[in-house]
């Protein structure tokens, strides 16, 4: 069985900084793209930013130039780092990855539990 293991969210002030981390446990063929989401309330889920298995990154505009995604393709991790969080920020935010857990099988996204990251102004 495959799970995806959040933490790192919390209560921070504004200007602050967190750190979230997501390990893939479980045996799997290989890990594609990796990301985090979040959702506020009464709002839709939306991407935080993405790590390809190549290194390539992409971000919502709104956190370009504060947070920084990274992985550890050795220990199947990925890394959220934000820094100058704003009351906006706060949302349940998800992990994600598109993996293959054997290699007979297609890809498809996983996801995490959700870790809950409140800004206070």
């Amino acid at each position: 069985q495959v799970q995806l293991v959040e933490s790192g969210g919390g209560l921070v002030q504004a200007g602050g900084s967190l750190r979230l981390s997501c390990a893939v446990s479980g045996s799997v063929f290989s890990i594609n793209a990796m990301g985090w989401y979040r959702q506020a309330p009464g709002k839709q889920r939306e991407l935080v930013a993405q790590i390809t298995s190549g290194g390539g990154i992409n971000y919502a505009d709104s956190v370009k130039a504060r947070f920084t995604i990274s992985r550890d393709n050795a220990k199947n991790t990925v890394y959220l780092e934000m820094n100058s969080l704003e009351p906006e920020d706060t949302a349940v935010y998800y992990c994600n990855a598109d993996l293959r857990r054997f290699s007979f099988t297609a890809s498809r996204d996983y996801w995490g539990q959700g870790t809950q990251v409140t800004v206070s102004s």
